[in-house]
């Protein structure tokens, strides 16, 4: 009998410096798309002063073998400067910024508020009947905000995706 052994999925958070021209985006998301690999979040961001070069933060997924795949295949990409996987690098800090929209009057509405103070989210828009509640931090921060919001009377969740650096003085 053949025992067929898969490697456990990982999390990868990956920061990818390239030059800042039409079309890089398409390119690395066709990277992905005709290997089959997904994308979690996906953030792009100009770094320069001269506009010259954009910084691409991809969180994805796999076994360590389908990482490295993806690593050298960005690295081999023309307009690809520096490929980090801050998984590896070492410790990092990542945030991602969410807009929650919650509906509810009365108690609903009091808990809604109670557990926005709690969880540091902003009130940036309010009506009689409803919040939208700005919130910023780690991706398992968000996620416990938007369960508990669902609870009370969650109608809709935008999300930036992930940014992320590695910690101390040297950039990576």
């Amino acid at each position: 009998m053949m025992h067929i052994q898969h490697e456990a999925e990982e999390r990868h958070v990956l920061t990818v410096t390239v030059d800042n021209e039409a079309g890089i985006l398409a390119k690395i998301a066709g990277l992905f798309t005709a290997r089959g690999y997904n994308i979690d979040s996906l953030t792009v961001a100009d770094i320069t002063e001269n506009h010259a070069l954009s910084r691409i933060t991809i969180v994805t997924h796999g076994p360590p073998s389908q990482i490295d795949q993806i690593r050298a295949q960005l690295e081999r990409l023309v307009p690809v400067h520096k490929v980090i996987d801050l998984t590896e690098v070492g410790p990092y800090v990542q945030r991602e910024l969410a807009l929650v929209k919650v509906t509810g009057v009365g108690e609903k509405r009091v808990e809604a508020l109670r557990i926005a103070g709690v969880f540091r989210a902003r009130p940036v828009d309010t009506t009689t009947g409803s919040f939208i509640f700005e919130l910023t931090g780690a991706p398992d921060k968000i996620d416990s905000f938007v369960a508990l919001m669902r609870e009370l009377g969650l109608v809709e969740v935008g999300r930036t995706g992930i940014v992320a650096m590695i910690r101390g003085a040297e950039e990576a």
